[in-house]
């Protein structure tokens, strides 16, 4: 289901950026695990998708494994990515606009790229208290709209393995 392809091209891109902080403790004060940073950076990766009309909608596909990528001393954060495609002739620029006007009074602070270093137009939706960003733009393939993110930093054992897939 995942398109395994862009993996790649994720973790450069989130390589790049960085997380915003080292936010290794959810709000509650208890430690995220990596289940959990997973479960709800893919579960916000669906609502912005299901946020689309759904007559545009021909299906959103998730990737079913991300990556950790430290954000501190002793912290990483998860990072993962769907991909909607869209109906035939349905353009996506308009619909990352739509995106960005929903989510412009959300608990995230807007940023838009335009152009993105891919020259199209992106929004990004980050998080103003921690290392949580989902950035919003159309996809490799044409047709597509890309939701690629990146969870809350959390604890990781210095001696803990974080290569592979998570």
């Amino acid at each position: 289901m995942a398109r395994t392809r862009s993996v790649a091209s994720l973790v450069l891109v989130l390589c790049v950026m960085g997380c915003a902080e080292d936010s290794s403790a959810s709000a509650g004060g208890d430690e995220l695990t990596w289940q959990d940073a997973k479960a709800r950076t893919q579960a916000m990766e669906l609502e912005i998708a299901d946020s689309l009309p759904p007559d545009v909608v021909a299906e959103a596909e998730q990737m079913p494994e991300g990556v950790l990528i430290k954000c501190g001393d002793s912290a990483v954060n998860w990072h993962g990515a769907t991909t909607v495609t869209l109906s035939e002739g349905t353009e996506p620029e308009p619909l990352v606009r739509e995106l960005e006007a929903k989510y412009r009074d959300s608990r995230f602070d807007i940023k838009v790229r335009d152009p993105a270093p891919a020259g199209h137009y992106e929004v990004q939706l980050r998080s103003p208290d921690t290392a949580e960003i989902y950035f919003i733009k159309r996809g490799v393939e044409p047709g597509t709209i890309r939701i690629a993110s990146g969870s809350d930093c959390f604890p990781w054992p210095e001696d803990e393995y974080m290569g592979g897939k998570f």
